[in-house]
């Protein structure tokens, strides 16, 4: 069962990476289930996703996670909301 306070928290945190992450990778119609590499996506833009995410939630991401994996948004969203909910964030 989830906590009833743990849902809210973590859909924003999914929203606002979605942000990030389109506007970074520039996102083109049609193409939101495109992977990092797919979507062009190059080291800067990889750092600039982590540490806009790091600046705006608070939430470390190694930036190695998207090279390795070469997540789509949706797989990389869960995988920050996952961060947030082990780590000790308020």
């Amino acid at each position: 069962m989830n906590a009833p306070n743990t849902e809210p928290r973590l859909s924003v945190i999914e929203g606002k990476v979605e942000e990030i992450w389109k506007h970074v990778l520039k996102v083109p119609a049609g193409m939101q289930d495109a992977t990092f590499f797919e979507l062009n996506g190059e080291s800067i833009s990889a750092v600039r996703i982590v540490s806009w995410i790091e600046e705006e939630l608070g939430i470390l991401v190694d930036v190695g996670d998207i090279f390795e994996e070469d997540p789509n948004l949706r797989e990389f969203a869960r995988s920050v909301a996952a961060k947030a909910a082990t780590s000790s964030l308020p």
